[in-house]
C-alpha cells in the first residue's frame, strides 16, 4: 500500500476480536447499484493491493498478503456481498490465532474508506458509465474470437493401469522405510502423515500423466487402498525386520500383533495401553488420506488446467458466457479443429478445474 494508505489504517480504531479464526463484520447502506458497486469495489481491491481469489453474483472474496523473511503468506479473508443495497464487509484471519489484535476490524474499516474515497470522485452519469464498463467486462464483450486455436497434441486414451501400478509400488516402498523409521523410535506423528500423503499424492499424480486418467471417484479410492496397503505392509515389514535383527524364535504375524495390542503405546514414560495404540493407527490412516486427498486434489486440479491451452479454454468459456450449450460448444471447437471427443472432454475439464481451483484458494 502507499505511504498514504498505511497512514489512514493506522488511524482506525481497533476493535478486538478472539476466537478460534477471529472474525469481524460490518455493513452499510448504499444506493449503487449491484454492477458499479463491485466496479468500485474491484478497483479499492487493487488499490489496497488484496489479491480477488473469488467471485459469484453478488459477492466477492478477495486476500491480505504480506511478505516476510522472503515469504508471502495471506493473513485475512474480506468478503464483500450485496444484498438489494445492503452491504455486508467481513474479514477473517486465516492463521491459527485465538486473537486478532484489531486487525479484522482495520480491513473492513479501511475497505469501508476508501471505497467512499473513489465513489466520490464519480457523479451520476460516471456511474452509468461504470455500470456498462463492468456488465462488459462481465459479458466478455471485448473478447476478441480467435480465428484459429493451438491445435490439440498427443491424445491419449485415459486408462488407470498406470496410477494403480505406481500407487501400489511407492505405497510398499513407503511401507518399508516407516517401518525402519518406527522401530527406532523417532516417529513423529503429523509430519510423517504429512509426507507420507504428500509422497503418495505425488505418486499417483505421475500415473495421471503417464495415463491421462483423471476420474477423481477412482482416483480417490486408489488413494485409500495405498493408504491401507502403507498401515498394513508398516506392521508386515516391523514384524519381519524385528525377528530379523533380533534372532527372535519365529513367531506368526498375527501373534506379533497381539503381543504389540498387550503391550500398547508408550509416549514418553506413559503407557496409554491398547486403546492408545488402536486410536494412533485411526489417526495415522485418517491424517494420512486427508493430507494425500488434499495434495491429490490440488494436482490433479493443475493437470487439468494445464493440460489444454489457454487460448482454447478462454474460447470455450467465452461460448458458455454467451449461452452455448455443450452440445454447440463441440460444435465451436470442432470447427477450430478440436473434433476428437477425448480432446473437446479435456476443454471441459479444464474449465472445472479453474473453478475447482477458485474453490480450493479461499480455503487455503
Amino acid at each position: 500500500m502507499t505511504p498514504e494508505l498505511k497512514e489512514l489504517e493506522r488511524q482506525i480504531i481497533k476493535k478486538h476480536k478472539f476466537g478460534f479464526t477471529p472474525k469481524y463484520e460490518s455493513g452499510f447502506q448504499t444506493c449503487l447499484s449491484e454492477k458499479a458497486f463491485f466496479a468500485i469495489t474491484n478497483q479499492v481491491f487493487e488499490k489496497l493491493e488484496w489479491d480477488i481469489i473469488y467471485i459469484d453474483e453478488h459477492a466477492v472474496e478477495a486476500k491480505r498478503k504480506v511478505k516476510s523473511l522472503g515469504i508471502t503468506q495471506y493473513t485475512e479473508s474480506i468478503i464483500i456481498s450485496y444484498d438489494y443495497g445492503s452491504i455486508t464487509i467481513k474479514s477473517e484471519s486465516l492463521g491459527n490465532e485465538m486473537w486478532d489484535n484489531g486487525r479484522n476490524s482495520k480491513r473492513v474499516h479501511l475497505f469501508m474508506l476508501v471505497f467512499q474515497d473513489i465513489e466520490k470522485n464519480y457523479n451520476r452519469e460516471d456511474l452509468k458509465q461504470l455500470e456498462k464498463e463492468q456488465e462488459s467486462i462481465e459479458n466478455w464483450d471485448n473478447y476478441i474470437i480467435p480465428k484459429e486455436l493451438p491445435q490439440p497434441t498427443n491424445v491419449k486414451k485415459p486408462t488407470i493401469i498406470f496410477v494403480f501400478v505406481i500407487g501400489i509400488l511407492i505405497s510398499i516402498i513407503l511401507a518399508f522405510l516407516l517401518a525402519k523409521i518406527s522401530i527406532t523410535g523417532r516417529y513423529i506423528i503429523f509430519l510423517f502423515e504429512f509426507l507420507v500423503g504428500l509422497a503418495l499424492a505425488f505418486s499417483i499424480k505421475q500415473g495421471i500423466k503417464l495415463g491421462n486418467y483423471t476420474n477423481l471417484t477412482k482416483l480417490k479410492y486408489i488413494l485409500i487402498l495405498c493408504t491401507l496397503i502403507i498401515f498394513v505392509g508398516t506392521q508386515i515389514f516391523e514384524y519381519y525386520i524385528i525377528l530379523i535383527e533380533n534372532n527372535f524364535e519365529k513367531i506368526g504375524f498375527f501373534e506379533f500383533m497381539k503381543i504389540r495390542l498387550q503391550q500398547g503405546l508408550t509416549i514418553k514414560d506413559l503407557n496409554i495401553g491398547s486403546i492408545g495404540l488402536i486410536i494412533s493407527w485411526i489417526i495415522q490412516l485418517f491424517l494420512t488420506f486427508i493430507f494425500g486427498f488434499l495434495f491429490l486434489t490440488r494436482f490433479l486440479i493443475n493437470y487439468l488446467i494445464k493440460r489444454v491451452p489457454q487460448e482454447v479454454t478462454e474460447f470455450a468459456y467465452y461460448l458458455i458466457i454467451k449461452g452455448k450449450d455443450e452440445h454447440e460448444v463441440r460444435k465451436e471447437l470442432t470447427y477450430l479443429g478440436w473434433s476428437d471427443e477425448i480432446s473437446q472432454n479435456e476443454v471441459f475439464e479444464a474449465i472445472d478445474g479453474i473453478q475447482g481451483n477458485n474453490e480450493l484458494n479461499r480455503t487455503r
